[in-house]
């Protein structure tokens, strides 16, 4: 019998990761979109910006609480680990990682930590025009100005940087080694050993996942809403 043969299906990403996945992308392409293109596409561009910052937060919870292979605690690599990766890269796995491997999981931290500055520097950015954040009347003026430079010429081409790398490597992956990432982001299955464990994807875990939505959401409507306060 083949290993192959041997493997079993296993829920590897709950429905609320997969969605996060794609929420998010959908958000971030929309905020490329609309960046810079007038006040109409800018006011959108800010309901996107608070949604990626709701998503973040959200996926930050969920790296604690949520289904086994989403939480951070499965899948931070040790720098052996890290090693290890880099000098096989090219060669065949003998084992795919089930959940990120090393480098998938530090570029997870880093979008996440990429896409928070994003956003709270959205918050304090002033283009001098018509358009300014929330919290640009609440911060010192030499925190506006560092907040948009950051914002416009450095958080976005380095977003673009991350995108780009992340595609890259997926279809490396797919073509090279012949994994396909894409496939178990849809539909959360993987073929895996059986005593591989599976990530809880209930009706119940999908209900907690989105008032965990919701408290994100109300948290970063009343990061918005601060300057009302004041």
């Amino acid at each position: 019998m083949t290993q192959q043969a041997q493997n079993t299906k296993t829920r590897i990403w709950d429905l609320p990761t997969r969605l996060f996945h794609i929420l998010l992308a959908l958000c971030v392409l929309g905020l490329v979109i609309t960046g810079g293109n007038g006040d109409l596409a800018m006011a959108l561009h800010f309901y996107l910006g608070y949604s990626v910052l709701t998503l973040v937060f959200f996926r930050i919870v969920w790296g604690i609480v949520g289904g086994h292979w989403s939480r951070f605690a499965t899948f931070i690599p040790s720098p052996s680990s890290l090693l290890s990766y880099l000098r096989n890269f090219k060669k065949p796995d003998a084992k795919p990682s089930v959940g990120h491997n090393p480098l998938g999981a530090i570029s997870v931290f880093v979008f996440l930590m990429v896409l928070t500055l994003q956003g709270l520097s959205g918050l304090m950015s002033d283009d001098d025009i018509s358009i300014s954040g929330p919290w640009a009347a609440l911060v010192p003026n030499a925190w506006v100005s560092f907040a948009t430079q950051y914002h416009t010429e450095i958080g976005f081409p380095l977003i673009l940087v991350l995108i780009g790398v992340h595609i890259a490597a997926v279809l490396y992956h797919l073509y090279a080694k012949k994994q396909n990432l894409i496939r178990p982001m849809i539909d959360g299955d993987k073929l895996t050993s059986p005593n591989t464990p599976a990530s809880r994807d209930s009706l119940q875990t999908r209900l907690f996942a989105l008032v965990v939505v919701g408290v994100c959401a109300y948290g970063v409507y009343r990061m918005v809403m601060l300057s009302a306060a004041v």
